[in-house]
Parts: C-alpha cells; sequence; structure tokens
C-alpha cells in the first residue's frame, strides 16, 4: 500500500486481525478518548474476522450486531467467527468478541455473490456541499478547562476522518433542536481500491453521530455528566459501490426516544446523491439526575 497519513494507516492497521486459528482471529484495541472500546473500533473488526471466512466474490450486504459490554481499551479483543450458512447465492456469520473470557459484542454478518434487479432508492437532503461549509472551530482552552480530562481528550484527538456539520452544535451549551443531524465525513487521505477496506472503514466511522442525534429535542450532550449514553445495538446494510476516502454524507434522524433508549437512523449519501449504505442503532440514554 502507497504511503498513507499515519492516523488512516494506524486506522487500517488496527482494523485488520492477526489470525490465531481456523475462524478465531485477534484484534488490538485503541483509546481514542471514549474511555471504553469504542463501538466502530468492534463493529470494523467483526466485519474484518467474518470477511475473511468467505469467499472473496462475496460481498457483505448487511450486518447485525449487540454489544453486550462494555470493552477494555487495554487489552487485545478475540474474535470467533462461526459458519451459520454457505448457501448458492448467501453466505452468513455469526461472530462473538470476547475479552477477559466474556463475550462483550455478538454479530450476524450476511454476504451475497452479485446480481442484479430492480433499483431504486430514496433522495438525499438537499444540503450545501462539503466545501461550502467551514471545519468545525477548535474549543477555546477556557471551555475545555470545564471539561472532565477524558472529554478534553477525546474533543481534542486528531483523527482519521475529517467532518463537516450542515447544522453545527454547541456540545457545551447545546440548544433543544428537531432529531435530525447531516454530516460530511470522508477519510483524510486517499487509500487503496479495495471495496472491503471502505465498507470496514464506513462501519467504522458509522458509529460517530449516530445516537447522538436522539439527545436533540432534550437539549442534552454526550459531554453532560448529567447522562449516561452507550450503544446497545447496530444494524447496518450497504447497497452501493462507494470510496470512503471521498465526502459521504451521513444524513441520520431519531424516530423515537423512551424508556432511557432512543432509536436513530442513518443514510448515507455520494456528494452526487447517491444512496450507498443505511444504518440503525438504539442506544442507552440514562439520565443521572432530574434533566429534561
Amino acid at each position: 500500500m502507497a504511503t498513507v497519513h499515519p492516523l488512516v494507516s494506524e486506522l487500517i492497521d488496527l482494523l485488520r486481525l492477526e489470525r490465531l486459528e481456523i475462524n478465531l482471529f485477534r484484534g488490538e484495541s485503541r483509546d481514542i478518548g471514549t474511555r471504553r472500546v469504542f463501538g466502530g473500533q468492534v463493529l470494523g473488526q467483526a466485519m474484518s474476522a467474518a470477511q475473511q471466512t468467505v469467499t472473496a466474490e462475496r460481498n457483505l450486504h448487511s450486518l447485525h450486531a449487540y454489544f453486550l459490554r462494555a470493552g477494555d481499551v487495554d487489552h487485545p479483543i478475540v474474535y470467533q467467527v462461526e459458519t451459520s450458512r454457505d448457501g448458492g447465492s448467501f453466505s452468513v456469520r455469526r461472530v462473538t468478541a470476547i475479552q477477559h473470557g466474556q463475550p462483550i459484542f455478538v454479530a450476524s454478518a450476511s454476504f451475497q455473490t452479485p446480481e442484479n434487479g430492480v433499483s431504486h432508492q430514496i433522495s438525499a437532503p438537499d444540503v450545501p456541499k462539503p466545501e461550502d461549509i467551514e471545519p468545525p472551530a477548535p474549543l477555546s482552552a477556557e471551555a475545555l478547562a470545564q471539561l472532565p480530562a477524558i472529554t478534553q481528550r477525546w474533543l481534542t484527538r486528531s483523527g482519521p476522518f475529517e467532518f463537516r456539520y450542515v447544522y453545527p452544535r454547541d456540545e457545551l451549551n447545546p440548544a433543544k433542536r428537531p432529531p435530525y443531524n447531516q454530516v460530511w465525513v470522508r477519510l483524510i487521505d486517499t487509500i487503496p481500491d479495495d471495496p472491503i477496506l471502505h465498507r470496514t472503514l464506513l462501519a467504522y466511522v458509522s458509529d460517530f453521530h449516530l445516537i447522538g442525534t436522539s439527545t436533540f429535542p432534550h437539549g442534552l450532550s454526550y459531554v453532560s455528566r448529567a447522562m449516561q449514553m452507550a450503544s446497545l445495538d447496530h444494524a447496518m446494510w450497504f447497497h452501493r459501490p462507494f470510496r470512503v476516502d471521498e465526502w459521504l454524507l451521513y444524513a441520520c434522524d431519531s424516530p423515537s426516544a423512551h424508556g432511557a433508549r432512543g432509536l436513530a437512523r442513518g443514510s448515507f449519501y455520494t456528494r452526487d446523491g447517491v444512496l450507498v449504505a443505511s444504518t440503525a442503532q438504539e442506544g442507552l440514554i440514562r439520565l443521572l439526575k432530574d434533566e429534561a
């Protein structure tokens, strides 16, 4: 692979697993300021493990996962893959992520041999292009000083993706607004033409900004000390080819929040309006004191 930005190279290496045995793999963990293993890391690594047990011509088209326990960033994760089915057109795998002897994540992944068929999609939202949106402004030193050290680390880290927010939001003083969020996203450097790699990286970044959309109507934010947030499950469908190193619009909405849980849905579009992937996630949104 040609030389790429170190942050991109590090992420790609993180998503590549060590094969321990047939259907058994090990992945390293990284602390990106989230206190526990970032859900997108486990999603991407589980996809990587499942893909290595399927013939190359079959493409991942759907992933359904549950987060069972918080992951420990100081230890690797073992991924065990079970073959559920290898049919004439589809293959299904079940992946269990294990850490400290306990499952922390389970997923089912389905792969399909490419076929022709009917085709349609809903239209992309009418939003400004990414080049017409200013990059997010860094927080001031005074604002950062009001936050816990781990939150400061999360907000000041440089990552392998860049984001442009169609409707920027002040996470420190969030106003109440409807549960819709549109974010342009792309990898910060060009990577090889490997569809498997692009899908794995999209799964990783799909865990950003999704469940947070459920907090918008309530004036809450992931930096709030009065709220506990965690991903409970994550589903993803891949519809059409794409490149994650080109701008993609992540259009999210939250149809419901109730019972300390919020539901969010997302759609990834190319800048030409082609729908390439869809997501859905339910997450824990637990108020720790009487704030709404």
